[in-house]
């Protein structure tokens, strides 16, 4: 069994959701997570729909199928392999509730990611991000460069 996931952004329109459902089905998909959002005020619709395939459809088969219901919605999609881990890079304030979190999701493997560094503009979590053997970047903020 292999997983994946395609996101979508497109302008909002009928039949976006059956064309992705129905294009799935016919490759012996099964959508095991789907969520949506309509953006009444741009008109844009987006989503996010996790997939697995029990007869093991190549990853290129599936992108290539797609393009033809992806040009027809004139759709921003991808379709990535479910099980990859995505790099990621973490950004911090003064205030690490959030990264404590992350971190310790992170190292117990509930959050199956690569992080690959820790961004503050305060150096008060760098030893706790270099206890974990992750590379720490500090980025000063003045009033000159506060805008930016």
């Amino acid at each position: 069994m292999t997983s994946y996931v395609l996101t979508v952004s497109c302008k909002s329109t009928r039949g976006i959701v059956a064309a992705i459902s129905s294009y799935l089905a016919d490759k012996g998909c099964n959508i095991v997570d789907s969520s949506q959002f309509d953006d009444l005020d741009t008109g844009k619709f987006f989503t996010r729909v996790s997939f697995i395939s029990e007869e093991g459809v190549p990853l290129a088969e599936l992108k290539e199928g797609f393009e033809p219901i992806s040009k027809r919605f004139a759709m921003d999609a991808e379709i990535h392999d479910g099980n990859a881990r995505m790099k990621v890079l973490l950004m911090v304030s003064r205030f690490g509730h959030c990264l404590n979190d992350l971190l310790y999701r992170w190292k117990i493997g509930a959050l199956p990611i690569d992080i690959v560094g820790v961004v503050s503009n305060h150096f008060d979590y760098q030893k706790v991000v270099v206890n974990h053997d992750i590379p720490f970047h500090h980025i000063k903020v003045t009033k000159e460069n506060k805008l930016q």
